[in-house]
């Protein structure tokens, strides 16, 4: 079983900037797709971006709230994915988690909070 844990959330100001890591343990993460989550107060947990197990830039999506803003990254030999937040405006403002994209999810992590406020 492959355990998520999030960190590098906080608070910034509209227009700054954050990168959030996500670490897993277990083998098997490496052989997965993996995406960010977000889930506001109130709202459905969404699927912000995602990359393939490789890595792949060119295999990353984000939905269209986020395009040219968030760039979602890997690097397998040290078991995390980022999320590197540019731009970053007050409906960014939410918990952010890691999980598989498709074909099911593993447990969730606590997430990492990120609020935007000036």
């Amino acid at each position: 079983q492959v355990q998520l844990v999030e960190s590098g959330g906080g608070l910034v100001q509209p227009g700054g900037s954050l990168t959030l890591s996500c670490t897993a343990s277990g083998r098997a993460w490496r052989f997965y797709a993996m995406g960010w989550y977000r889930q506001g107060v109130g709202n459905q947990r969404e699927l912000v971006a995602s990359i393939d197990s490789a890595g792949s830039t060119t295999s990353a999506n984000y939905v269209d709230s986020v395009k040219g803003r968030f760039t979602i990254s890997r690097d397998n030999a040290k078991s995390t994915v980022y999320l590197q937040m540019n731009n970053l405006k007050p409906e960014d403002t939410a918990v952010y988690y890691c999980n598989r994209p498709v074909g099911g999810s593993w447990d969730w992590g606590q997430g990492t909070q990120v609020t935007v406020s000036s």
